[in-house]
């Protein structure tokens, strides 16, 4: 391999981390050191109110986790135990495990090949009586689609929670991702492309599922009742609050927004351009969307021989952090196997994601590329 291609310093490469600024320094400095007393929300407030501009939306409310919006906001739609969730097969855990910790049932249907996003065809084969909502998950930044599954959700009166957690800043047919559905949660977890370390962000337009989340996210007390009840719940809730330390770094990451998925987008254009004459498929971009490319992910050709531990091991020896795709939910063991989700069974075991933290060089995305291509080239 050319030396001129190995990382400098022979450092380890991460798959992802955050894009920390002074700027980033300077809120959660301030937040530390004066967001106390009747200033404890002050970021929190201005954290929302610029997360609803981004995104053009009315509500936004952040939340300690993506996971945890993803139950408020199941909650806030109705959701009880025995009702049925569809969600693609093909998703990481969180999109799903919400709808079992409230006692109701996913229904797992399989993805598109070309978005490997949910396929609106096998949601409208998967509807029963018990059918109450669709979670479409925007899976690596990759956009579903939208337009068939709101047409789907109107024709057999069903609420759409849009799963953004990898997607923030794509966009689909001139819409940011969470602003399509119902209800939407993010994520803002150390890896994402927007981080708060940990968090997360549900929103919405539709005023009555905001208002019954925060009532849900409060531990049950309603903001409309008087101070003097300030102690006063009408119901059981939750609590699933971000910090106002948190909500301050998220202030000035929000700030960044083009910045940071323009830079999420360059390092993806690079690894394309470089993975050209690979064959495979990596993240899609109709002509009618905006892949923010949270994570560059490269599903391997049939014809090619891969074995993903070995490429792990391989990786890992030039000091090259990646990741495989993920499972499908239905081959975990708590789940009943659905193998009849062909296109799921068939992607997840010869596709893996690629290193794309905001600080990557150029340099380092052609080391990654290179040694990807010097590996299959031994293994094939």
């Amino acid at each position: 391999m050319d030396k001129a291609l190995v990382s400098p310093q022979n450092k380890l490469i991460y798959i992802n981390k955050p894009s920390i600024t002074q700027l980033e320094i300077e809120y959660v400095n301030d937040a530390i050191t004066n967001g106390w007393g009747d200033k404890c929300y002050d970021y929190i407030y201005k954290f929302e109110k610029s997360f609803s501009d981004y995104l053009q939306v009315k509500h936004s409310m952040t939340t300690g986790s993506c996971t945890g919006a993803i139950h408020v906001a199941l909650m806030a739609m109705g959701i009880k135990a025995g009702d049925e969730v569809i969600v693609p097969d093909l998703t990481w855990i969180a999109s799903v495990a919400p709808i079992k910790y409230i006692g109701a049932t996913p229904v797992f249907v399989d993805v598109l090949e070309e978005t490997w996003c949910i396929d609106p065809q096998k949601i409208e084969q998967a509807i029963t009586p018990k059918t109450k909502a669709i979670i479409a998950v925007h899976l690596y930044g990759n956009m579903c689609e939208m337009d068939e599954i709101m047409a789907l959700s109107k024709k057999h009166n069903l609420l759409v929670l849009e799963d953004a957690a990898e997607a923030l800043g794509s966009e689909y047919k001139n819409k940011k991702a969470g602003s399509l559905g119902d209800i939407a949660a993010f994520s803002f977890h150390g890896t994402k492309t927007f981080s708060t370390g940990e968090g997360g962000m549900l929103v919405t337009n539709n005023i009555k599922l905001y208002e019954r989340s925060k009532v849900i996210n409060d531990h049950g007390r309603d903001p409309k009742d008087p101070e003097s009840k300030m102690f006063w719940m009408r119901e059981y809730g939750y609590k699933y609050k971000m910090s106002n330390m948190q909500a301050a770094m998220g202030c000035a990451q929000i700030s960044r927004a083009q910045e940071l998925v323009n830079r999420k987008r360059q390092i993806f254009a690079l690894y394309k351009e470089l993975l050209k004459d690979v064959k495979g498929q990596i993240n899609a971009e109709p002509s009618y969307v905006i892949n923010s490319c949270w994570l560059p992910t490269f599903v391997f050709d049939k014809i090619i021989k891969f074995d993903r531990e070995a490429f792990f091991k391989f990786m890992a020896e030039r000091k090259i952090n990646s990741r495989p795709f993920f499972y499908p939910i239905t081959t975990l063991p708590m789940f009943d196997r659905k193998p009849e989700n062909t296109v799921s069974y068939d992607i997840y075991h010869r596709a893996i994601n690629l290193p794309s933290y905001h600080d990557l060089t150029d340099s380092e995305i052609k080391y990654v590329a290179e040694s990807l291509k010097e590996f299959l080239a031994k293994n094939n």
